[in-house]
């Protein structure tokens, strides 16, 4: 029998307040046939994905929106240029990330700049800015630049076969589109994993600059 918007709620709730990550205090849920929003403050940046993280292990959920705030208890608030060294300190020591990616950081806010060759490095780098004390938001401008070009590789084979790898749930039902540089994923999933698993491997793939998620979370019965 499938939840009703209700009984998500206060599983909802009942997540969030599991995860040791996040202070539920300031933190509302709705649910309005599926679809959780999340609104109020959260003591720091890595806080609201965690938030939206708990709302989707939740059985039932099909799409999370999240609205939350970071609103910084004393401990936790940096001038920008703290913010900015501690930043750049990162960037410099962690090995997954290029010399070639820069940040600016205003009123707790930082903008991520510069190339790179994968995803996993950009995404390496807009990581390491969200677990900084004292940032509220992260813009992610970096470009990606591949050695590799998409166009002589089998890309949606390769995906493919990577899901096929994996034992990925739902491999099949998820559809694989390529145009240029550019991955378009379609169709349906039965859980939230799937459906990273599917965007991780479409990153992984060789030349690829973009992947556009169009996967529908289809909730099934327990």
């Amino acid at each position: 029998m499938n939840k009703t918007d209700q009984q998500l709620k206060d599983d909802v709730e009942a997540e969030l307040s599991w995860d040791p990550r996040i202070n539920t205090s300031q933190i509302g849920v709705t649910v309005d046939e599926g679809a959780v929003s999340l609104l109020g403050t959260v003591d720091n940046y890595p806080a609201k994905w965690a938030a939206e993280e708990a709302a989707k292990r939740v059985q039932g959920v099909r799409t999370v929106a999240q609205d939350l705030r970071v609103k910084f208890s004393g401990e936790h608030g940096h001038s920008d240029q703290e913010i900015a060294v501690a930043i750049a300190s990162g960037l410099k020591w962690n090995v997954l990330i290029p010399s070639t990616i820069a940040a600016r950081v205003q009123h707790g806010e930082v903008t991520l700049s510069g190339r790179v060759t994968w995803n996993f490095e950009r995404h390496a780098a807009e990581r390491l800015a969200r677990h900084i004390k004292g940032v509220t938001l992260v813009h992610d401008l970096i470009m990606i630049e591949p050695k590799a070009s998409a166009a002589k590789a089998d890309v949606k084979g390769e995906i493919q076969a990577a899901l096929r790898r994996q034992a990925t749930e739902d491999a099949k039902s998820i559809h694989i589109d390529t145009n240029g540089t550019t991955v378009t994923l379609s169709g349906t999933a039965s859980s939230w994993q799937s459906i990273a698993d599917a965007r991780d491997a479409a990153w992984a793939a060789p030349g690829v600059t973009e992947v556009v998620d169009r996967v529908v979370h289809q909730t099934t019965t327990p």
